[in-house]
């Protein structure tokens, strides 16, 4: 049996932030948010369309009252939440990357928050999509400081950030008008 010479350390050290062979599965599954966060360009739009797509249509076809609406979609955004950050983490471990463009199930989740108290009309989910995509991609403080915060959780809190912040802009602007 030959010593140890530490070479495992230094192949950890040198692989650190390279891209695994390996992928999770059900990581990379979520994380893309079933491949849409590897469509382009602007992964994150499409990731954000999605989840107003399938919120749309599963109020529509479940004739969902706004009630039961809401906490459906609160209880959706904070399971998308919990479920994204480990699966987060993975991906960009998976992927040598920080904070992945593909992965998309941030997006999902800060888009689910900002349709909460949204009536299921195309004019009303729309504006929830705006001001979403508005506040993820302008990231005002404190969003951007959530970033900073390590792996999935901050790929997934600056989002859910700015998904509180659309949807009480949301809740406002329909007061007003």
């Amino acid at each position: 049996m030959a010593p140890a010479t530490g070479a495992d350390s230094t192949s950890q050290n040198r692989d650190a932030g390279r891209p695994h062979l390996k992928k999770t599965a059900w990581a990379w599954v979520l994380s893309t948010w079933f491949g849409a966060g590897l469509l382009k360009p602007g992964p994150g739009t499409y990731g954000s369309v999605a989840a107003v797509l399938l919120w749309y249509g599963t109020a529509h076809v479940l004739h969902a009252g706004t009630g039961s609406l809401a906490v459906g979609t609160a209880l959706a955004a904070v399971a998308a939440t919990l479920v994204g950050i480990p699966a987060a983490t993975i991906v960009a471990r998976e992927a040598g990357r920080e904070d992945p463009g593909f992965v998309v199930i941030d997006e999902v989740a800060g888009q689910w928050i900002a349709l909460i108290a949204v009536r299921p009309d195309w004019k009303h989910a729309v504006l929830a999509l705006v001001l979403f995509r508005l506040f993820d991609i302008w990231k005002p403080w404190p969003i951007r400081r959530l970033e900073a915060l390590p792996e999935g959780t901050g790929i997934m809190l600056d989002d859910v950030a700015a998904g509180v912040l659309a949807l009480a802009v949301g809740l406002l602007l329909g007061r007003l008008f």
